[in-house]
């Protein structure tokens, strides 16, 4: 009775997991591949996306000032590490420059 060596046998089984493995991941992308070729696709969760980050602004390295859009309003949130506050919300949509007047006094 022939005895196999060990040691060749678990290289054996690592190249086996290996091709294993690869065949499985080919099938896998050719499957995706031929899904999405063929007008099957994932649905997504809405077509029209509602939220919008406008601008950010970092004040130092633990807060920053967003301004998110959702709709047509803008909110002013103040994030950090531990808290986040709504600083100013339901702001217009419009972003218009503030003029520069000078007013004689």
């Amino acid at each position: 009775m022939i005895n196999p060596d060990v040691e060749s046998v678990s290289w054996l089984r690592v190249v086996l997991a290996i091709a294993i493995v690869s065949g499985l991941i080919g099938l896998m992308s050719y499957g995706l591949k031929y899904a999405t070729t063929h007008g099957l696709v994932m649905p997504r969760m809405s077509k029209s996306k509602r939220l919008k980050l406008v601008e950010t602004l970092v004040l130092d390295g633990r807060r920053r000032l967003v301004i998110v859009q959702r709709d047509n309003t803008e909110h002013l949130l103040l994030l950090s590490l531990n808290q986040d506050i709504v600083v100013e919300a339901h702001l217009n949509a419009n972003h218009t420059a503030p003029s520069k007047t000078r007013s004689n006094v």
